[in-house]
């Protein structure tokens, strides 16, 4: 086979392109964290003097050099599905999955190389996500389908994940922390959020409803527009530095993502493997808000002088949610648009459990004793690459392969 051939059999779909960055990313992500972890507290070597703090890193590559590419190669997928309307074009995705290759590679030399770099990374992955968003755009626009609610608000959302991504870049050219700040809590609350939200109320009760035909599963539209509206609040007063009154936004958003959680049916999906990971992934976003909405009652009762379990919250919905989801939709795309059986063996149940040990495991380095945490840190960002690695190794070759079925696409 020649490389042309090559070439055209790896960008014949987009998800193809984009779920391998974004399998590339889920371990690259961790490596450098588990560097910074093991160097920032004397396991190895001597702390790195990054040309940005690492924490600000971290959210980086977290934010927006991970989820994006799963999201685009999802979305650019399901978009024209949902909608009725033709497939994107390779002309279109493929300069998209170019640029943010490119930025995100060119981000881990700036890491070395110096802050100018990665401003011109980050610009980079700008202009990627700038192209993957016309593409989808030119789907929403064409389409004639008379239903295009989470289609519009999923992509007001990664518009917002853009202008979050631009504070980022802004940031690293003045340095000035409010930028930073928006560029953050703009990434998680304004984007990755309402994304994960929407995504999961439009698919988790079509697939439950396909795998338990016997299982009526409700989509009620009220618990959607809460989560998003309590999840846009809570990042206006993460802004405000309002920490104490979050309890008013996160405890409706648990209690809507609760009952979404009991309604689509968490334990009857437990029986079919690769529709349970995506229940369990969904539960952990009420786990996550009622975990962040007492931790900020506490905060609120004490007058604003007890700050309980740090970034447990956090790291409840980024782990336990959103990469739970990412790892669930993403094996659920690979296989069924690969022409392979839609079937969880035992490699696939330990990933998927695995991710669970990870999440656990980063949630407890914030609630146990402060001399334990670098353990746990460790642990957690091990347990995550021990699950990641060998999902990579299973099916990257899938996405530069033909189809097994011998469809097209």
């Amino acid at each position: 086979m020649t490389i042309t051939e090559q070439w055209h059999i790896f960008t014949s779909a987009p998800h193809r392109v984009m779920f391998l960055g974004g399998a590339l990313q889920s371990i690259a992500v961790m490596l450098w964290l588990l560097v910074e972890i093991v160097t920032r507290y004397g396991v190895a070597g001597h702390a790195v003097d990054w040309p940005a703090a690492p924490g600000a890193v971290h959210a980086y590559l977290m934010i927006y050099g991970l989820f994006p590419f799963f999201i685009f190669g999802f979305l650019m997928t399901t978009y024209p599905r949902w909608m009725n309307d033709k497939e994107i074009p390779a002309r279109r995705y493929v300069p998209a999955f170019v640029l943010l290759m490119l930025g995100n590679v060119g981000f881990y030399a700036g890491l070395l190389a110096g802050r100018s770099v990665l401003l011109v990374s980050v610009l980079l992955v700008l202009a990627g996500w700038g192209a993957a968003l016309y593409a989808l755009l030119r789907v929403l626009l064409d389409a004639r389908h008379p239903d295009k609610r989470h289609p519009q608000i999923i992509f007001i959302a990664l518009g917002m994940g853009w202008c979050s991504l631009a504070a980022y870049a802004v940031w690293l050219w003045n340095d000035n922390g409010a930028w930073l700040s928006f560029a953050i809590q703009g990434g998680l609350w304004f984007f990755l959020l309402p994304v994960f939200a929407s995504v999961a109320h439009r698919m988790i009760p079509f697939f439950t409803s396909t795998a338990l035909p016997q299982h009526l599963v409700a989509r009620p539209y009220w618990a959607w527009w809460v989560m998003l509206a309590a999840g846009v609040t809570h990042g206006l007063l993460q802004l405000a530095a309002a920490a104490a009154w979050l309890w008013l936004c996160d405890l409706p958003l648990a209690f809507a993502a609760l009952y979404l959680t009991y309604a689509w049916g968490l334990r009857r999906s437990l029986g079919v493997p690769m529709l349970g990971i995506l229940h369990i992934g969904f539960a952990w976003l009420g786990i996550a808000m009622l975990l962040s909405g007492a931790q900020s009652m506490v905060l609120f009762l004490s007058g604003g002088t007890a700050f309980i379990w740090g970034m447990a919250p956090l790291h409840a919905l980024t782990v336990g949610c959103f990469a739970t989801l990412l790892i669930g939709m993403g094996t659920r795309v690979t296989l069924g648009h690969s022409g392979l059986p839609m079937r969880v063996d035992t490699p696939i149940r330990l990933m998927f459990g695995g991710i669970q040990l990870a999440a656990v495991l980063r949630v407890l380095a914030d609630m146990l004793p402060v001399q334990s945490m670098h353990w746990l840190y460790f642990a957690a960002a091990a347990v995550w690459l021990a699950c990641f690695v060998p999902w990579g190794a299973r099916y990257l070759p899938v996405y530069w392969k033909p189809r097994a079925d011998g469809k097209p696409g």
